[in-house]
Order: structure tokens, then C-alpha cells, then sequence
């Protein structure tokens, strides 16, 4: 018998789990350790919640958890409940697959004034992250900056501007739901250090930005290249750079009161304010041989009373876990960290790519591991056993996946009209909800 410890229920452990189960069957035991009651990870806290069918992936991975030989191990932290050195004495192999949940700073003069947030908090303050639930973003403004060029960018511009009717049908929490309703902000300014052909933007988000009921797109046509300069594109980044023809050549009429302007060639240098942030000092750019953007030395100020900064993410090291600083992420080799610990997801390769990318992520990892551990081999570790002796010990209270299931069946009961669900934001409420 083979023992594994996941740490992570994110699409990246959960894909890991399911590589596991197939190489080894009734072999072995895969325990997947979250540090929070519930699981899903990034589907649960990052995922807009307007997106709910990105969501459904979630059913492919309740397949996962109810699988003979896996078992959900919440409320449980390595590095806080568990050390890496701990894990690695009870399992033969350990997997981390915590994500990237850690804002990258902007590194400018004003970024910690109030009203500068990171995507991190400001998505986990819409999806009800326990840890950004007091966030209170100021929307008293009519200006809201957005710094970035990728589809996060895009979510943030995105809830900014719809209305409350066309959050029905999506699991935004009740708070931020009424503090948006409330919101003051008219107009938001998506910054790009580069230019159209740069961004990161799949054509399918992009697009919903020319299908919102109170707010129209903007884009200025002198920043786009030349149209047959498009041709060299992969089709998908075409198609978006079309959409964003098409924004240009139809602006804003006036008919919504809400404007999306797209601000390219804008690099950050500072956020000022008198005591808050208020404006946003870029520096216009321009794009040398190699794509890089070269300030011209020219500024300008962008109005914004809030800056929400989407310009990735970075992975918190563990005790005992060798970390590359630079790359915020683990220092592996194909996945591999050290003798029996090893990464996936964005712990092992940054915050890049879709949800499906976690899944031959995960394979690669479990293939490494079924080929160091042959199936049918005996490790001799006492694995979950162990595991539950010692938070025991402790006294940690861990959580099933029968215990995930009350705490939705809870949130079920309790959805407003038009929603999937009413979050629980709370630890202490997700562990009311089971009696503890």
C-alpha cells in the first residue's frame, strides 16, 4: 500500500488525486489536505461568480473525493497544523498544489495607500474568501482604475459594471452585491504597460464586455496596429484583437451610463492621494524590437478612488519546502521539489494557464511518482492513520467531504432568490454548521 498527501483541493489537486487513483487503484490512499473546511480552491474563491459553468468543473472532482481510497481532509494547514518534514514521515509522497494566492506588489510610491487592492483580495472579497470578507473597497468614486491585461483584469472591469439583474443566476455574495448596487463608479480604466497585441484576454471574456447593460467598452482606435499585422496571431488572441476593432470602430453613444476605456501603452509609476488613493500616474510607453515597453518619459494621471491591481500572483513558501523568491513558486524540476515532495498547478509553474492546465500537470506528477513507486509496492507509511493521530493530538479539527456537503446543503437552503447558493464566509460559521 502507497500513501499520498494532496495539499490543496484546487483543480490542480484535485486533477493530481484523480492521476493517483487511476495508477494505483485499491494501492492507495490519497489523502487531500485543504486548509480551509471546504474545498475546490480556486473554483470556489477565484472563478467570477457569474461564470457559474466554469464552476460545474467541480462535479468532475465530487467524482474524485467520493472515489474508494481518496479521502477531503479540511480545515487543515501545512506548515501550520502539519510541518513539510511531518507530512513527508507519514506519506510516501507529498504533493503541493496550494496555488498562487499572494498578490504580487506593484512596487511603486503610493501602492499602500487606501483604495489600492490586489485582485487577490478584491475577487476574494466578491467570491467570499474568508480572508478579504471585511475588505469594504471604497466605490464612493465615479473613476476606478484596473491595472493589467489579462482576463482577471477583465472579471474586475466586468463586476464593476453590471447591474444587480444580471448577477441572477451567479453566487456573488450578498455583500458585495449591495455595496455594488451602491457603487458611484461611471467609469473604469483598464492600464496595459503594452499594447493590443499583448494582452492576455481569451475572446470569450472579452467579448462579454460588449454585451453589458449599463456599460459600453472604449478603445482608442491609434492604439491598434495595423490590421494586417494581425495575420501573424494565433486565432484565439485574433479573434480577440477583432473584438477590440470592433470596440474601437463603435464607441460609447452615451445610451449607458458606465464606460470600460482601454488604456495601452500606460505604465504605473505612482498612485497619489490625500490619504486615499485618487489618481493613478502612468507613463506613457512604447514597444522596442523585442515587445518590451520602454517608457517615454512622458506622464499623465489616470482619476481613480480605486486601483485594483491584476498583475499576477505568487505561491507562500512552506517551512522546509525549497522556494524560488524570484519566481514565487517552488524551486522543482518537472514537478519534482526534493525527495518525496513535489508540485503542481501554479505552485510549480506560476500563475499561467487555464483550469484545464492542471490536468496533464497533475498526470505528469503522478506518472513521476508511479514510475519512483511502482503500484503494488508497500512504503511502509502510516499515512492517514498517522495523519489523524497527530491532529488529534493537537486538537485540530479536520473536516470530511460528508462534512463539506452539510455546509452546502446549508448554503443551499439559505440562496437568495436568483442564486445557486448564499456562501458561508466565516471559518467559525462553516464549523458551526457541523457542531464543533
Amino acid at each position: 500500500m502507497r500513501h499520498f498527501a494532496v495539499i490543496g483541493s484546487g483543480p490542480a489537486g484535485f486533477y493530481t488525486a484523480e492521476a493517483l487513483a487511476k495508477a494505483y487503484g485499491d494501492n492507495a490512499r490519497i489523502d487531500i489536505l485543504d486548509r480551509y473546511a471546504v474545498p475546490y480552491g480556486l473554483i470556489r474563491f477565484g472563478v467570477a461568480p457569474d461564470h457559474q459553468s466554469l464552476k460545474a468543473v467541480s462535479k468532475r472532482y465530487d467524482k474524485v473525493a467520493e472515489t474508494e481510497g481518496v479521502r477531503f481532509v479540511g480545515n487543515v494547514a501545512a506548515g501550520r497544523d502539519v510541518s513539510a518534514d511531518e507530512l513527508r514521515h507519514l506519506y510516501d509522497a507529498v504533493i503541493f498544489a496550494i496555488g498562487a494566492p499572494h498578490d504580487r506588489k506593484l512596487g511603486i510610491p503610493g501602492e499602500d495607500l487606501p483604495g489600492v487592492v490586489g485582485s487577490a483580495e478584491f475577487v476574494g472579497w466578491y467570491n467570499g474568501h474568508p480572508e478579504f470578507a471585511d475588505l469594504e473597497p471604497p466605490l464612493d468614486s465615479a473613476h476606478a482604475a484596473v491595472i493589467g491585461a489579462g482576463n482577471v483584469a477583465l472579471d474586475v472591469a466586468r463586476i464593476l459594471s453590471k447591474t444587480a439583474h444580471e448577477f441572477q443566476g451567479s453566487d456573488i455574495t450578498a455583500f458585495a452585491l449591495k455595496a455594488l448596487e451602491r457603487s458611484a463608479i461611471r467609469t473604469i480604466t483598464i492600464v496595459g504597460r503594452r499594447g493590443p497585441h499583448q494582452i492576455a484576454m481569451t475572446p470569450k471574456e472579452l467579448g462579454e464586455l460588449g454585451h453589458l447593460e449599463a456599460a459600453a467598452p472604449e478603445v482608442d482606435p491609434t492604439d491598434l496596429p495595423p490590421i494586417e499585422a494581425d495575420a501573424a496571431l494565433e486565432p484565439g488572441h485574433r479573434k480577440s484583437i477583432t473584438l477590440l476593432r470592433e470596440y474601437a470602430a463603435n464607441p460609447p453613444d452615451g445610451s449607458k451610463p458606465k464606460t470600460i476605456v482601454y488604456d495601452f501603452f500606460a505604465k504605473p509609476v505612482r498612485v497619489e492621494g490625500d490619504g486615499r488613493a485618487e489618481r493613478l500616474i502612468v507613463e506613457r510607453t512604447r514597444l522596442d524590437e523585442e515587445a518590451r515597453a520602454i517608457g517615454t518619459g512622458e506622464t499623465y494621471a489616470i482619476p481613480a478612488g480605486l486601483i485594483v491591481s491584476c498583475i499576477g500572483y505568487s505561491t507562500p513558501p512552506i517551512p522546509g519546502v525549497p522556494y524560488d523568491e524570484s519566481g514565487g513558486r517552488f524551486l522543482n524540476d518537472h514537478g519534482k521539489i526534493d525527495e518525496q515532495l513535489y508540485c503542481v498547478g501554479w505552485a510549480r509553474r506560476g500563475p499561467t494557464g487555464t483550469i484545464g492546465t492542471n490536468r496533464p500537470d497533475g498526470y505528469e506528477v503522478a506518472d513521476q511518482i508511479a514510475a519512483a513507486m511502482p503500484p503494488g509496492s508497500d512504503g511502509g507509511k502510516p499515512g492517514g492513520e498517522g495523519l489523524d493521530a497527530l491532529l488529534t493530538e493537537r486538537g485540530v479539527k479536520a473536516t470530511s467531504f460528508d462534512d463539506w456537503r452539510r455546509i452546502e446543503a446549508a448554503e443551499t437552503a439559505a440562496a437568495r432568490e436568483g442564486s445557486p447558493r448564499e456562501k458561508m464566509i466565516r471559518v467559525e460559521d462553516w464549523l458551526a454548521t457541523l457542531g464543533y
